[in-house]
């Protein structure tokens, strides 16, 4: 029977491309639970597997072997259409460059995915949440017009706005200089708080980690490191 408090449960999780002689091992016997409402910073250097093992923990990939459950979903059991209506309403994502639609507004690129997921109040709830990120004033403005921090905070109020039980965030700060990308962080903490939302972040810094309840590293496609982030 599952835990109600452990919101992912990773076992033995590996992830390989190819075959034979051209096959690489990316994720190489992953073991993971996250508990509800937990923060988790995932450190490590280029190519450690950092991206990989969020991508197969969001449902955007799929594992190559393991066990994989993720908010009461049995994602090791799913095609890629029922990971794609899993991830719906129990997942957010905010990534570093930030993937807004440009031909819609602000109101827009967050009201429509909530539409297409069948919600009959898309663009109030869109309005309240552009309000909760501090963009009241430009939800009628299109992508260019917005600055890079403005950009990222419409992508957090598009991966909150269904009130995900969990948000991934990978390098949310990468394309973006160290003051706005101060802001932007202690926006998604403050989301994070405000929506009960457990939250996975991948980043290169170590000051962004320290912020989080744990820190895990890793190295080679494999956790090396699990610790509680200095208090």
């Amino acid at each position: 029977m599952s835990n109600p408090h452990i919101v992912i449960d990773a076992a033995d999780v590996t992830l390989s491309l190819g075959n034979g002689p051209a096959r690489v091992d990316i994720l190489r016997g992953i073991d993971l639970q996250v508990k509800r409402g937990e923060s988790v910073a995932l450190l490590g250097p280029s190519g450690s597997g950092k991206s990989s093992l969020m991508a197969v923990l969001s449902g955007l990939e799929r594992a190559t072997g393991g066990t994989i459950r993720v908010a009461g979903a049995d994602f090791t059991a799913l095609d890629e259409d029922g990971l794609a209506r899993a991830r719906r309403g129990r997942i957010g994502i905010v990534l570093q460059a930030f993937h807004l639609l440009p031909t819609m507004t602000a109101h827009e690129n967050v009201a429509v995915p909530l539409e297409l997921a069948g919600e009959g109040n898309a663009f109030a709830i869109a309005k309240a949440e552009l309000e909760a990120v501090g963009l009241g004033h430009r939800v009628t403005h299109y992508p260019a017009q917005l600055s890079g921090g403005e950009q990222q905070r419409v992508a957090i109020a598009r991966a909150t706005a269904p009130k995900p039980e969990i948000l991934f965030a990978d390098e949310p700060t990468g394309n973006l200089d160290a003051k706005t990308g101060s802001a932007i962080l202690d926006l998604l903490f403050k989301r994070q708080k405000d929506t009960g939302a457990t939250l996975l972040v991948i980043t290169h810094d170590p000051s962004l980690a320290s912020r989080c309840d744990r820190v895990l590293e890793m190295q080679d496609g494999r956790i090396v490191s699990d610790r509680r982030a200095a208090a």
